[in-house]
């Protein structure tokens, strides 16, 4: 029997241990190499490269909107002032493509050096206690800090499939833009009005060139849905979709009794009972 205790004692003492063991390797060494940039370079490039097509984009439609603006008449004022609006979600792409640069680097710190430190202490502390739900809520708090470190890498990867389909339709967006802005621009006084001659140079004169804009402000708007959902939308899905697999690992239902219900309403008339006998 004290064999036996001996063991299990020996046993407990190995795992706390390694538990220690793997903390410190944690702190000290993979969290430095999570939080490095340069070992997130693949990574850094893509957002690097949204950042540049966003910064493009935004640019192009900055500059239709002012070259549709300057074509004489009301009618192309709505689309100039659609081109205009659009700089402001192109804004909260940009930013959301801050953020995911900077989480490459934090996630990889607050899981090295926060979550797995965390865990391996409620890890010994479950095995000298020999609690069940503490080595349990180790293994959760140890995953979901590798979930979150891995989200951002897997999503960038999944948005890259999505955008090599889109690439050519983005490159078509910024040459109609680019071409038609130069197209009015160079037929433009000093003063910034269009001249008569690109009017009617154009088919259908001011209309034709409505059309154009709209065209233009249409495949803006693709683009536009495009980026949110790569840089907005998949990083929160892929989130998402790992802590349902970990619920589904670590997920435990528990099942209560038909009967539990009445067999507390009796014990509670009971108490009652007792008391005011008392």
């Amino acid at each position: 029997m004290r064999e036996i205790l001996k063991k299990n004692h020996v046993k407990k003492l190995a795992l706390v241990g390694m538990a220690l063991v793997i903390m410190l390797f944690s702190m000290t060494i993979l969290s430095k190499a999570a939080s490095a940039p340069e070992n997130h370079k693949k990574t850094i490039a893509a957002l690097d490269e949204k950042r540049a097509d966003v910064l493009k984009l935004t640019a192009a439609s900055a500059g239709a909107a002012t070259a549709i603006a300057a074509i004489p008449g009301d009618s192309t004022t709505p689309v100039a002032n659609k081109l205009a609006d659009l700089a402001s979600y192109f804004l909260i792409i940009l930013m959301v493509i801050f953020l995911e640069k900077y989480l490459v680097t934090l996630t990889g710190y607050a899981a090295f050096f926060i979550l797995i430190p965390a865990a391996c202490i409620l890890f010994a502390a479950g095995i000298c206690l020999n609690r069940t739900f503490l080595k349990v809520l180790a293994a959760k708090i140890a995953v979901f800090g590798l979930v979150i470190f891995t989200m951002i890498p897997l999503s960038i990867k999944v948005s890259g499939m999505i955008e090599e389909t889109y690439e050519t339709s983005m490159e078509t967006t910024l040459e109609e833009a680019q071409d038609l802005t130069a197209e009015i621009n160079d037929n433009t006084d000093s003063e910034g009005n269009v001249l008569d001659k690109l009017v009617s140079k154009i088919k259908d004169g001011v209309s034709g060139l409505m059309k154009k804009g709209e065209t233009l402000l249409n495949h803006f708007i693709e683009a536009i849905a495009v980026m949110m959902v790569t840089s907005c939308l998949i990083p929160i899905v892929v989130l998402l979709f790992m802590l349902w697999l970990v619920r589904i690992v670590f997920g435990v239902q528990i099942h209560v009794p038909k009967e539990l219900p009445d067999r507390l309403r009796k014990n509670i008339c009971q108490r009652k009972q007792r008391s005011e006998s008392i």
